[in-house]
């Protein structure tokens, strides 16, 4: 699965964005997809994931009201909306496509995107 992540950008404090990822190569319905950051200095971390099927959606409670994951699997993409931004969200926000059963680390994910620039001004 090849995997291209945009939306990122500049935004002020409070403000929102939308990040895509488009899947290409693979059946885009067989895999869980989930969405990665990584700040500056930092470890890459889990944001969000939904399920094949949508039936399934987890975020960390650092975003919980803030972002939601959804995917169109028409159109082989996955989305994370993101309101109500704040500076410590400013990271490298990476897509990531995966088969296991969980969700949660780096190692659940067998593809990844090139990542996009989130950066939150205060």
């Amino acid at each position: 699965v090849q995997l291209q992540a945009s939306g990122g950008g500049l935004v002020q404090t409070g403000g929102s964005l939308r990040l895509s990822c488009d899947a290409s190569g693979h059946t885009f319905s067989n895999y869980n997809m989930g969405w990665f950051r990584q700040a500056p200095g930092k470890e890459r971390v889990f944001v969000a994931a939904v399920s094949r099927n949508h039936s399934k959606k987890y975020n960390i409670d650092a975003v919980k009201g803030r972002f939601t994951i959804s995917r169109d699997n028409a159109k082989n993409t996955v989305y994370l909306q993101m309101s109500d931004l704040t500076p410590e969200d400013t990271a490298v926000y990476y897509c990531a496509a995966g088969d296991r059963r969980t969700w949660f680390t780096n190692r659940d994910y067998d593809y990844w995107g090139q990542g996009t620039q989130v950066t939150v001004s205060s």
